[in-house]
């Protein structure tokens, strides 16, 4: 577990200066421009590379030691945070005051490349769950991997916030050079047994590519896998509501400060997740706890907006957080067992790019369509004649609807899931470990397909 406890702490670090740059851009380019235009596409990037990339990244962590995978990650992320402070420090007179200027959009395109090459991270650190810890063991490392992020976050909002107060990009550049270079010798210096198979002279090496069909054939070997990726991939579309319209519905009940200083505390709730799913594990059945977790989080959604309270709204956002990585700990622990080590890493890629597709495309259609339909609905339209008297009227009521909606389609579409065939097929694969071509999911020597 040592070397499993380093690699966490190392991922800890990588994931909070990748945030922070993240979230400091944004920060910086709203300050800089006053654009909320600006502030929206630094999202979507985020999502489409993220989106775009997942596979190639899935990849590069199978094709190579997840150690090395890690530190070219980081070592990518130098180059570009490199650069990114020399067009900081080179900045013709006022170029980044036009939000529309290609100065400025060169400058947020390379730094996100540096935010987004972090991912590899994010990929190769459910492989090294696979690898180093046992079978039975595994849904409570993927908790721990819950908290790194809760902390993360938590961390984020706070570092962020002052670093562009006081220092503006460049203290947050040279920040994140320093430490990303810190986790790279860190790495350099780590060594821990990755079990990566060696092929047998008469058998053909895989091929290091992509290979897009490879993996699809692989996660539809496994009954039900496809069923699993393409609901997370719902759940996501209906999550790009939360993206789009959370902070304007927080700030239209509590200033700009007690909304920031909300987000920090709620983000304990991460914390406190991850230590109970360390202690605990998900059950024997990590399928049956996602499709739970689903059915509460989304009649949080159906009811945490029903009046406009602030703290409706924080219960609510609170019990989201803390559901969010119980969630994500058993889809990695179901991945985990039915997946060949030696694919897990293009299939993790594989549903990262699938899953986080859907919410730049629910974001960017949900803002105007909440803005030039349901606000007005609810505003001076048959919405608020027919339920204004108890829901209440005005745009942050025509937000609360959405929300509500969106809750409600959530709940329906995980009561459906969860008595689906797909749900018992994988629910069987998981408790025999086994996909249709009767080799181990977990196995570190199971054959390529």
């Amino acid at each position: 577990m040592k070397p499993f406890y380093q690699i966490l702490g190392n991922n800890l670090v990588a994931n909070v200066t990748n945030f922070t740059v993240w979230f400091a851009v944004t920060f910086w380019v709203f300050l800089e421009t006053r654009s909320v235009f600006a502030t929206g596409m630094i999202a979507g990037i985020y999502l489409v590379l993220t989106a775009a990339l997942g596979f190639w990244f899935g990849s590069i962590v199978d094709h190579n030691a997840k150690r090395i995978a890690m530190m070219g990650s980081s070592l990518v992320s130098v180059v570009l945070y490199a650069i990114g402070l020399a067009l900081v420090l080179l900045e013709p007179q006022q170029a980044f005051l036009d939000p529309y200027g290609p100065y400025l959009w060169a400058f947020v395109f390379i730094v996100m490349l540096g935010v987004i090459a972090g991912n590899i991270r994010s990929i190769a650190l459910p492989t090294l769950v696979t690898i180093l810890i046992p079978e039975g063991e595994r849904d409570k490392a993927n908790g721990l991997v819950g908290m790194v992020t809760g902390i993360g976050f938590l961390t984020t909002s706070v570092i962020s916030g002052f670093l562009v107060a006081y220092t503006g990009m460049v203290g947050v550049l040279v920040l994140a050079l320093a430490l990303n270079l810190l986790v790279i010798a860190h790495l350099a210096v780590l060594r821990f047994d990755e079990g990566r198979p060696q092929p047998s002279a008469d058998a053909p090496a895989e091929p290091k590519r992509v290979d897009i069909a490879g993996t699809i054939r692989v996660v539809a070997a496994v009954p039900g896998l496809f069923a699993l990726i393409f609901f997370t991939c719902f759940n996501n579309f209906l999550g790009g509501v939360f993206m789009a319209l959370l902070d304007a519905y927080g700030l239209s009940l509590v200033p700009v400060e007690v909304w920031g200083l909300t987000f920090g505390v709620l983000s304990t709730a991460f914390i406190i997740s991850g230590i109970v799913i360390s202690r605990t594990g998900l059950g024997k059945n990590p399928v049956r706890t996602l499709m739970m977790v689903n059915v509460v989080t989304w009649s949080v959604c159906c009811v945490f907006t029903l009046q406009s309270s602030f703290w409706l709204l924080a219960g609510g956002c609170f019990m989201w957080m803390l559901l969010a990585p119980v969630a994500e700990a058993a889809e990695h622990t179901t991945l985990q067992k039915v997946v060949p080590l030696e694919r897990q890493g293009r299939v993790f890629g594989f549903a990262q790019s699938i899953e986080q597709a859907a919410s730049p495309l629910t974001a960017f259609l949900i803002g105007p369509l909440t803005e030039f339909v349901v606000i007005p609905f609810m505003t001076d339209g048959a919405g608020a004649r027919s339920i204004g008297p108890w829901f209440g009227v005005g745009p942050e009521r025509g937000m609360a609807l959405v929300f509500t909606v969106a809750g409600m389609v959530g709940l329906a579409v995980t009561i459906v899931a969860f008595n689906s065939r797909y749900y018992r097929q994988l629910s069987a694969a998981y408790r025999d470990g086994r996909g249709d071509d009767g080799e181990s999911g977990g196995s570190a020597v199971a054959s390529p397909a």
